[in-house]
């Protein structure tokens, strides 16, 4: 009989395309990641894995293999998730992938409402970009991945991960309180911050500006939220701000509404086969509470002068959840 394990390794390295990747990802080092793939590969007595570059590619014997190893792996999560549904509590271990907008908003009260509620449930949070998240979740990395998307981007689907809207919030024009920017179209030769190349706020920013008319000057990059606010106070830039990030404390900049009030998606994802499991349902019900209690919060209480604000749905607001993007 195969060993799961084994067939493990070779769906990763279909996954992840290098030993080394594979090695990292499963905390092995490449050699015992390569000595277990030859020990397959001599048990089967055909060939797996070939060099193809830097990277490795699988033979057809071996796609056909870790197919079949996808389906393996998905039926033992849904049994052991069914064997932990059948726990009256929710306890275990959840591994939670994070923006920084949510990990510095959303998560603490979390925390508190699952420490209150759910004492022998522990939570391991690692603050990860949505893109790479969302893949590392269909990996098996995480068991639980808040991601965003903004207006005309969907975010990458992956098979098997569903996609359950969590709130959403108002993307807005931020520049320093004394600044005379009335538009968008005012800041052409301003200063700008942004988050690195790459990202998906990076890029949509950009856009917005070229639809205006212009290419931003982009003299300062940091994926640090908090970072890009302290450029806007104090007058060195300009930039786009959402709502989420100061739900809690308003920054000392002046907020303008943007052409179409454009407001950004957040959800959750899980494996579909994790999906029986009380402990990430605890984890996505009391995510969903602490988003409803931040939605009922309107940034022109908080925010500088200048704020308008959009509309934000009412706590225990309902809606479908969104089509997986394709």
């Amino acid at each position: 009989m195969l060993d799961v394990r084994k067939l493990r390794l070779l769906r990763e390295v279909q996954l992840r395309g290098t030993l080394a990747e594979v090695a990292k990802a499963l905390n092995f080092s490449p050699s015992a990641v390569s000595q277990q793939l030859s020990a397959l590969e001599t048990e089967l007595g055909v060939e797996l894995l070939r060099k193809h570059g830097r990277r490795v590619q699988l033979t057809q014997q071996a796609e056909i293999l870790a197919g079949h190893t996808a389906e393996i792996l998905e039926r033992l999560e849904i049994a052991e998730q069914e064997v932990l549904a059948s726990f009256t509590s929710a306890v275990g271990t959840v591994r939670l992938a994070v923006f920084q907008s949510a990990a510095l908003t959303l998560i603490p009260p979390l925390l508190r409402v699952l420490a209150e509620e759910h004492p022998g449930l522990r939570i391991e949070m690692v603050q990860h970009e949505p893109e790479s998240a969302l893949f590392d979740t269909f990996a098996g990395d995480f068991d639980v991945v808040v991601a965003e998307q903004y207006p005309g981007h969907a975010a990458p689907h992956h098979p098997g991960l569903d996609k359950r809207l969590l709130t959403d919030d108002a993307l807005r024009l931020a520049v320093p309180v004394d600044s005379p920017v009335t538009t968008l179209a005012d800041t052409r030769d301003l200063a700008w911050v942004m988050e690195p190349q790459g990202s998906a706020s990076r890029h949509w920013g950009e856009q917005q500006c070229r639809v205006a008319g212009f290419e931003p000057d982009v003299r300062y990059e940091t994926a640090d939220l908090q970072a890009q606010m302290r450029f806007i106070e104090t007058g060195h830039a300009v930039g786009i701000l959402n709502d989420l990030t100061w739900a809690h404390a308003a920054p000392n900049v002046r907020f303008l509404p943007l052409t179409g009030v454009p407001r950004r998606e957040i959800f959750t994802s899980i494996r579909t086969a994790s999906a029986a499991s009380p402990t990430i349902a605890a984890v996505r019900d009391g995510l969903q509470r602490v988003a409803d209690d931040l939605s009922s919060t309107e940034l022109s209480s908080t925010a500088g002068a200048g704020a308008e604000p959009a509309p934000r749905r009412a706590p225990g607001h309902s809606r479908a959840p969104s089509r997986p993007s394709r």
